[in-house]
């Protein structure tokens, strides 16, 4: 009986699959029409930021009709009821990402010790979760596009980067022998240069594609060119952006070494200044972003390092944060902010010239 439940209930499943998902940001919205933008509407200032929503894992993924699940199924799973209840498929503590060619936005998550992959245009969400063959990620943390459609990541507790494939195949491409606790990754596509930020070394390692170490930048200490644990890494044009965490600053190193590094920010606690920066990227106008998680916002900085204006602070409501780690910009101008212990990616549409760009 129970074997006869068994092929029925797959014949019925199979009849329903070939039903296309779609992954939307905001599932389960009640008022789409009041959006938040930053700096709110009633500011004196143009806004120049619009929240679209939220990414938290397989939940985002709904039928044309904005159904999450097919009622239908679920209905015969529990009249069947041989089935165990299982969790949705959710980010734990998503840690930093990229969005790829395909349209494809790549979270490490270190506490599932995976990488989700939110596949929009296939409407599905994979997990990657072997570093290589079987070998699983530990803290899967920094990851960078790379050549050919492929992906850096770098595992903090394994202490060693993997160059995945766009199928999530991946290969050790820097061993433990050359890095303590690698977490911020950039890719320099130009040069074809791996910059990872050793973290334990309070170093910025510079690798060749082949893995081969070629520099390091850097040592512990206060100065210019000089870090206290650095974690998160971006490009910027023509300098490596380097969030020197427990320096609590943001450095601009030029890409050359040309000159002296760029200081971003200054220690203190009003807005605006810096505790426990994490994550940093640039949009297509070379503003920058970086996160200050220990005060849960989002800071965006011009070209020229000039404080812009706050996003966030601490909660749980749509532009919130709780402890947020990463934060990453598509070609688009979307920002992405890994909002750790909510357990989410906050997704927001930079505008720049304000509202009437907004095509949302």
């Amino acid at each position: 009986m129970k074997l006869l439940g068994v092929l029925l209930l797959s014949l019925l499943l199979a009849g329903c699959a070939s039903e296309p998902l779609v992954m939307r940001f905001d599932p389960g919205r009640v008022n789409t029409s009041q959006k938040l933008y930053f700096p709110p509407l009633d500011d004196e200032e143009v806004p120049r930021y619009v929240y679209v929503g939220e990414l938290t894992g397989e939940l985002n993924f709904v039928d044309k009709e904005g159904t999450e699940k097919n009622r239908f199924v679920e209905a015969l799973k529990w009249i069947a009821g041989m089935f165990e209840v299982q969790n949705p498929l959710v980010l734990q503590r998503p840690q930093s990402g990229v969005v790829d060619e395909n349209g494809r936005i790549l979270v490490t998550d270190v506490s599932r010790s995976a990488v989700f992959v939110f596949d929009a245009p296939n409407g599905r969400l994979d997990l990657w979760e072997f570093a290589q063959g079987f070998r699983r990620f530990q803290a899967p943390t920094g990851i960078a596009l790379g050549p050919a459609g492929r992906v850096f990541v770098a595992d903090a507790d394994l202490a060693q980067v993997y160059v995945l494939d766009p199928e999530g195949k991946g290969t050790l491409l820097i061993d433990r022998d050359q890095l303590s606790r690698p977490t911020g990754l950039a890719w320099d596509a130009a040069e074809g240069l791996l910059y990872v930020a050793d973290t334990q070394a309070h170093q910025i390692k510079v690798f060749d594609a082949t893995g081969r170490l070629l520099r390091s930048i850097g040592q512990r200490g206060e100065g210019p060119g000089e870090f206290n644990f650095p974690t998160y890494l971006s490009l910027a044009g023509d300098r490596l952006i380097v969030s020197d965490t427990m320096n609590a600053r943001i450095q601009l190193i030029p890409l050359d070494g040309a000159g002296a590094p760029e200081i971003l920010g200054e220690r203190g606690t009003k807005l605006g200044n810096l505790v426990r920066p994490k994550g940093v990227a640039a949009d297509s106008e070379n503003n920058i972003y970086v996160i200050e998680s220990y005060y849960d916002h989002l800071l965006i900085f011009d070209r020229q390092a000039r404080f812009l204006l706050p996003i966030g602070g601490a909660g749980k409501e749509a532009g919130a944060f709780y402890l947020p780690a990463g934060v990453w910009v598509d070609r688009g101008n979307r920002v992405f902010v890994a909002d750790t212990f909510n357990g989410r990616i906050a997704v927001f549409q930079f505008l720049g010239g304000g509202v009437e760009n907004d095509s949302q």
